[in-house]
């Protein structure tokens, strides 16, 4: 298996091309402060984070992003017995354009632009991924979403949807994907579920633990792992020369 073998890469973006753990735990400092938790380490706090996220996502599947985050904020509030106003929640949920994406992102899908259709497969809404898109400097060929599809990764509802898709309006199937993505437990483990070929852009790569994200109840195949998207550019280069 070669990376010049596909022509579509799927992409997760936030922990994949986006840096989410810093933008999220940088949204949540007022609440971090306020709970007087300013001396926990960012991934215990990030830890408790996925716990809650990942339950609401479970229970209110057609929420829009944004106003889960709104919740999960609340719901972090309740159990660190803090008071907070809606503003605060609604502040944290519209934080997602303001999320950082990692420094080798836009350079790297520039690239990757001009050898495959580019494809996000993301637990966000469209308002959110507008101000995400402007920072990664890209044009998608498609972006699919919870918001479009009523269920959160990793529902394997998500990558059925996105299947169905590509197939629909393009033509691709799935031998033809490879599914590029930092999280185990969001995406490559249903991934897997669907034979769907996997490249891990392990971003956590120097960090233990799951930080923002559950871990996977088993460890998922995968076929590729990088620990930057440019090292992924660069292992595509060097398959283009040894052709």
């Amino acid at each position: 298996m070669q990376l010049t073998d596909f022509q579509v890469l799927s992409f997760d973006c936030y922990g994949t091309l986006i840096d989410w753990e810093t933008g999220l735990y940088h949204a949540l400092r007022p609440l971090i402060e306020k709970a007087g938790h300013a001396d926990r380490a960012r991934d215990e706090i990030l830890t408790h984070y996925a716990r809650h996220e990942a339950e609401q996502q479970r229970l209110t599947p057609s929420l829009a992003y944004s106003e889960l985050l709104g919740v999960v904020y609340r719901r972090l509030a309740n159990a660190w017995q803090v008071e907070m106003s809606d503003d605060e929640a609604d502040a944290f949920g519209a934080s997602v354009p303001e999320w950082p994406a990692f420094p080798d992102s836009a350079q790297a899908l520039h690239y990757l632009k001009a050898h495959y259709k580019l494809v996000v497969l993301s637990n966000v809404d469209h308002l959110s991924f507008r101000g995400s898109q402007a920072r990664l400097g890209v044009t998608f060929d498609a972006i699919y979403t919870a918001q479009d599809i009523g269920t959160y990764k990793p529902s394997p509802r998500n990558f059925a949807y996105m299947l169905d898709r590509l197939e629909r309006d393009f033509g691709l199937r799935k031998t033809h994907v490879l599914h590029t993505a930092q999280s185990l437990f969001h995406d490559h483990v249903p991934a897997n579920g669907f034979g769907l070929a996997c490249a891990w852009i392990d971003r956590r790569h120097a960090t233990r633990g799951w930080g923002a994200t559950l871990p996977p109840a088993s460890m998922p195949r995968i076929d590729f792992r990088f620990t930057s998207l440019q090292a992924l550019v660069q292992a595509h280069q060097a398959a283009l020369a040894a052709r």
